[in-house]
C-alpha cells in the first residue's frame, strides 16, 4: 500500500493529521506505532486545535526530520541544506493543497479556545478535508524521497 493510502486509512480510523502520516512511516523509521502516535500527539488540529500550521504538514516534516536532520547542531552549511528540503516539502504542499495553515485549509476563524476535538462521525467527514491533506502530504513526501536518493 503506497503511504498516502496508509495515512488516509489510519486518519479514517482516528488518528490526528499528524499521527497519520507519521505513522505511515513508523515501521522505516524504527518506531513502534504507539511511539509515532505519542510523538505526534500535539500536532493535530495544527497544534493542539490552534489552526496553525497543518498536522500533516508537520508529520511529513518530522518523517524527513527523523531520517535527514543534521547530526552536528553546530553545522550551519548542514542546517541550510536541511531547512532548504523542508521549504521544499512546505512548498509543494502548498502548490497542491493551496497553504500550510490548518485554518486556511479548513476556511475556519483562528482555533477554537475549546480544545475538545470534534466528533468523528460522518457529518465530520462531510466538511473535513483532513483526510485529503494526509494523504496528500504522505504521498508528497514518499516521492520526494524517491528523488533525493
Amino acid at each position: 500500500m503506497l503511504k498516502g493510502e496508509k495515512a488516509k486509512e489510519l486518519f479514517l480510523n482516528g488518528h490526528n493529521c499528524a499521527q497519520a502520516v507519521l505513522c505511515a512511516y513508523a515501521d522505516e523509521l524504527g518506531l513502534s506505532q504507539q511511539q509515532a502516535i505519542a510523538m505526534s500527539a500535539c500536532f493535530g488540529g495544527g497544534l493542539g486545535r490552534q489552526r496553525e500550521v497543518c498536522g500533516a504538514v508537520s508529520g511529513m516534516c518530522m518523517v524527513f526530520s527523523l531520517k535527514y536532520a543534521p547530526k552536528d547542531p553546530t553545522d550551519q552549511a548542514a542546517k541550510a541544506a536541511f531547512y532548504a528540503h523542508i521549504q521544499e516539502l512546505c512548498k509543494r504542499f502548498k502548490e497542491d493543497n493551496g497553504s500550510i495553515i490548518c485554518r486556511e485549509l479548513l476556511n475556519l476563524p483562528h482555533g477554537p479556545s475549546d480544545p475538545t476535538p470534534e466528533p468523528r462521525n460522518a457529518q465530520y467527514y462531510t466538511h473535513r478535508t483532513c483526510a485529503d491533506k494526509v494523504k496528500s502530504a504522505a504521498d508528497i513526501l514518499e516521492k520526494y524521497l524517491q528523488e533525493i536518493k
